[in-house]
């Protein structure tokens, strides 16, 4: 649409970046990583390391 006027280009430019920024912020901040067994692993290597086997 080259008749529209540069001012609705920037403005769409920053609507669209600033609807970008949030969506990516929004899923950054919502991930939340599954590592419960990680605790409990290093508690039985800990453990298990104690326990020596001649």
């Amino acid at each position: 649409m080259p008749q529209m006027a540069p001012i609705n280009w920037l403005i769409l430019f920053i609507m669209f970046s600033i609807t970008f920024l949030i969506f990516n912020m929004m899923n950054y901040y919502s991930f939340i990583p599954f590592m419960p067994k990680s605790n409990l692993i290093n508690k039985m290597k800990l453990i298990n390391s104690l326990n020596w086997k001649w």
